[in-house]
């Protein structure tokens, strides 16, 4: 007999609710083994699905024959504190696949899933974007491609490149738009009917606490945090000359990033000599296009100085951990704790609970929990 953890009414914290075309599947709850939801800044979200599946007497099967698991089936996956939900994940039903081994009772039917970008992912287009006459823009663009899927444009995006003049689209639209979130050197992300369209959002409003050996308040299970030491202070390039041949070579670009806490993880003083990387030349690319490949490079760079990886309880932490968003951390130390920019989640709902798995990125050290409302943050942690 399956243990079934998804279908008391009555719920505790930290339990899955999926709905399918707006219906929950209350029936096909006592047969899910397992749903995982991965998330993250540079990757669609993408979910599987596991349910035990049986064959009854007259032939038929109680997950696939069911008639709700099907392709293109809208789909939304959320965590479930108490009478409170939160969204993980929504998008459509992308592949349905069943398995069945010699032992019939270990049938299996996983369900993989992925965000709202996948329908921008249907149709390919060759189109042009601007005229002289009538320049066009990144949010114009983002805002009528959207429309017509139903999607909003999310209200902290940035405006990206104005006054657009012939910029072709041969490709669908989601890889279409994805290249424009990298020529901005932007994060693209799917969430709950909306799409952001902006640069790391480090100085957003912090999430709730990662508490480490907090006591009662603990909801973290276990964190790593690593130092590479080995990231530049300064990108350098070289840009085609104005006249003649002779190569023009800037001033090295450096982080525009906000520190992440109260003194810089780089190397500029280490009183070593100066920590520069060259880029590479990029075929067809004018001075201000290597500036701003420059200050892209520099900046992933920097975010990656301090990496953490951990495990939260979902339900001690009451929360849906979004990546893309700042996350304090407290009970690392005076050098470790703070204020951490959040890479990727992974959601995994099992018989043993809700679990998150986390990658966490810095460029700086010092605890600076006060500074940014580490008092509220700190409260936060307490569910």
């Amino acid at each position: 007999m399956l243990f079934d953890i998804f279908s008391n009414k009555d719920r505790d914290p930290a339990e899955c609710v999926i709905t399918v075309d707006g219906a929950e599947i209350t029936e096909l709850y006592p047969f899910l083994r397992e749903a995982t939801v991965e998330c993250g800044r540079a990757e669609a979200a993408a979910a599987t699905l596991v349910f035990e599946t049986r064959r009854n007497e007259l032939g038929a099967w109680t997950v696939q024959d069911a008639g709700v698991l099907e392709p293109w089936a809208r789909i939304v996956i959320s965590a479930a504190f108490g009478n409170r939900e939160e969204e993980v994940m929504r998008g459509y039903i992308r592949e349905v696949r069943l398995e069945t081994p010699q032992d019939a009772g270990s049938a299996l039917v996983r369900v993989e899933c992925q965000d709202d970008s996948i329908r921008l992912d249907r149709t390919h287009r060759r189109t042009t974007w601007g005229t002289a006459d009538l320049p066009s823009s990144d949010s114009l663009i983002l805002n009528e491609i959207l429309a017509a899927y139903g999607l909003m444009l999310d209200g902290d995006s940035a405006q990206g490149q104005e006054r657009l003049v012939g910029v072709v689209q041969d490709d669908t639209d989601v890889k279409f738009l994805k290249a424009r979130a990298a020529f901005n050197g932007y994060e693209l992300i799917f969430r709950e009917g909306r799409v952001y369209f902006g640069p790391m959002r480090l100085e957003a409003d912090p999430q709730n606490t990662i508490m480490v050996y907090a006591g009662e308040e603990t909801n973290c299970l276990s964190l790593s945090v690593r130092v590479d030491g080995h990231q530049p202070d300064a990108v350098a390039y070289d840009a085609p000359p104005v006249s003649g041949d002779a190569v023009d070579s800037p001033e090295p670009v450096r982080s525009s990033l906000p520190s992440m806490g109260t003194t810089r993880a780089d190397s500029s003083n280490a009183g070593l000599e100066d920590f520069v990387w060259k880029m590479s030349a990029e075929a067809g690319a004018d001075a201000q296009r290597l500036q701003a490949l420059a200050q892209m490079k520099i900046n992933d760079c920097d975010i990656r100085r301090v990496q953490g990886d951990g495990e939260l309880d979902g339900g001690l932490y009451g929360r849906v951990l979004q990546a893309g968003l700042p996350v304090p951390v407290d009970g690392l130390g005076e050098r470790m704790s703070g204020v951490y920019y959040v890479d990727s989640v992974s959601h995994s709902f099992t018989a043993l609970g809700y679990r998150q798995r986390f990658r966490l990125l810095r460029n700086a050290w010092g605890d600076n929990l006060d500074a940014a409302g580490g008092s509220l943050g700190r409260l936060a942690g307490v569910f």
